[in-house]
């Protein structure tokens, strides 16, 4: 589980913060545990993915060490989200 303040990955967002953990109610009346993803590139980009049984893939961020080599050698079908957290990641430096 991803904790508020943290920076990681979304598919759909890319760079993103958790800003919060809330819970929604579902269809049923049940209450729903979410992260609010706001985007680091556009503040203004929001997303309410469910913690559990999400379909959306959330990871932490790539490493340094890691962006650095695909900075060096991108492979083709890196997609343009995926190119700017490369950039979030190197902007940073080591951490």
């Amino acid at each position: 589980m991803f904790e508020k303040k943290e920076i990681i990955y979304s598919e759909t967002l890319g760079v993103c913060q958790v800003a919060e953990l809330t819970r929604l109610a579902a269809k049923n009346g049940e209450q729903v545990l979410y992260y609010g993803l706001r985007s680091v590139a556009d503040k203004k980009k929001v997303s309410y993915i469910p913690v559990d049984h999400h379909q959306v893939l959330l990871r932490p961020l790539i490493t340094y060490e890691k962006a650095r080599e695909l900075e060096g050698n991108p492979p083709e079908n890196l997609t343009e989200l995926q190119r700017e957290e490369i950039e979030f990641v190197l902007s940073r430096g080591q951490k």
